[in-house]
């Protein structure tokens, strides 16, 4: 087993998963009542499916459960705009070398994605770091360029995998 350092993320610690679905799912419902936006019955599986694991989940995959759960088969379309929606809406962010989704720990107020993404087993680790923000507009303000938006993706080892390369 791996040491968990006391910051580990909720990613890579046991935990109540099923909880931990279930609290972003009320989190969206109730951010969207707020927002006076319709989390429809698509929307909402969409979304439950992108939280049922830690790792990123591409379109393909959430349509194949939705054709294999209808018995029929989805259209690529009616996925796409849930997804749009979701993103729209700050309760998922798109992983661009990955072509993929995951569910955002933190709906509540706008900020830019930073992930960890470990190599080996795909997990997805959201951070929130201001800082890193601040440095990538301050250097992008250096030469004249305006930031519009910023995902930053860091692939490396999660605390499980890290030891078992080190075997």
């Amino acid at each position: 087993m791996y040491k968990l350092m006391p910051n580990t993320p909720l990613a890579c610690r046991p935990h109540d998963h099923a909880s931990c679905v279930a609290g972003a799912l009320a989190e969206a419902d109730a951010l969207c009542a707020r927002q006076g936006v319709r989390l429809t019955e698509l929307r909402r599986r969409v979304l439950e499916l992108v939280w049922q694991s830690h790792k990123p989940l591409g379109a393909y995959d959430i349509l194949a459960v939705l054709s294999e759960e209808d018995g029929r088969r989805a259209a690529p379309p009616t996925v796409y705009r849930a997804l749009d929606f979701l993103l729209e809406n700050g309760l998922v962010h798109r992983i661009a070398s990955l072509n993929a989704f995951i569910g955002c720990i933190n709906p509540e107020h706008a900020h830019e994605g930073q992930f960890l993404i470990c190599r080996t087993c795909h997990t997805a680790i959201e951070l929130e770091q201001p800082a890193i923000s601040q440095a990538i507009i301050a250097g992008a303000q250096g030469v004249g360029f305006q930031v519009e938006t910023q995902t930053v993706e860091v692939v490396g080892l999660c605390a499980a995998c890290a030891p078992k390369q080190e075997a």
